[in-house]
């Protein structure tokens, strides 16, 4: 009874504003310290492979993106299919405020990918599977916000875009798997592979490092991005223009 009380809190606008200002610092914090431990770590104290020298660098930065990327696709898949299923508006408000951040990351790994594949291969881009399934991938994003930036009407963006998410979320696993699924350029699981990694613990723990930071980053950054879509949503509501009016005796008083 507990937990679906705090679920239902959690779905209310009011609550979902309050709590996800105070979980901001929460994620930040850590997500700043790991990043700046991870990044240290890799360009600093890591050694140089022993293939690809000092380029191999990238990837404190390159792997993380790609794996926030698909984590944030998910995520506003599932989202948008809560809220399409259950008519939870907070659900919609949450894959909105999730898909410029992971076009974001999908477009940074697209990038340092293409920097590490100039030295590494030649060419700044091949029409590899994992390549252009990753580009699909942002496409996707892309076509999600210029689809609910069509609609007036915020349900009818919602419903609309949902069904994109819900669709193209098949995209996602085929990303995962593309190396293994056909002749791919792309170097295969060096983290998580049978057998252990493959990589020694001097680059491992930073890289590690990073993806828990990129991780922290996406929840910040999603906290922030949830409010103001809650803001634009319920910009009429009274709860949120008593939240103004008590600001503003706050501000006055002091």
């Amino acid at each position: 009874m507990g937990t679906w009380t705090w679920f239902h809190k959690l779905s209310s606008p009011p609550h979902c504003y309050r709590i996800a200002g105070q979980l901001i610092p929460w994620f930040a914090i850590p997500a700043a310290l790991l990043i700046v431990a991870g990044i240290y770590g890799g360009l600093v104290r890591a050694p140089a492979d022993y293939q690809q020298g000092d380029a191999f660098r990238i990837i404190y930065v390159h792997a993380p993106a790609a794996w926030l990327s698909l984590m944030c696709y998910t995520v506003m898949a599932v989202a948008a299919a809560v809220g399409l299923v259950w008519r939870i508006k907070l659900a919609h408000a949450l894959a909105a405020a999730t898909a410029p951040i992971g076009a974001s990351f999908a477009l940074l790994c697209l990038a340092t990918g293409s920097i590490w594949g100039k030295p590494m291969w030649g060419t700044w881009w091949t029409w590899d599977a994992r390549l252009t399934s990753q580009l699909i991938l942002l496409f996707l994003y892309l076509g999600y916000q210029a689809l609910r930036s069509a609609y007036d009407d915020i349900g009818k963006a919602d419903r609309a875009s949902a069904v994109l998410a819900i669709v193209g979320v098949v995209n996602v696993p085929i990303i995962h798997f593309s190396v293994n699924w056909w002749n791919s350029l792309h170097q295969g699981s060096t983290v998580l592979r049978r057998g252990g990694p493959a990589m020694p613990a001097s680059m491992l723990v930073p890289l590690i490092l990073c993806f828990f930071g990129f991780t922290f980053l996406y929840a910040a950054l999603a906290c922030v991005r949830v409010r103001a879509e809650v803001l634009r949503r319920e910009r009429n509501a009274h709860w949120l223009q008593d939240l103004a009016g008590r600001r503003g005796r706050t501000e006055s008083a002091t």
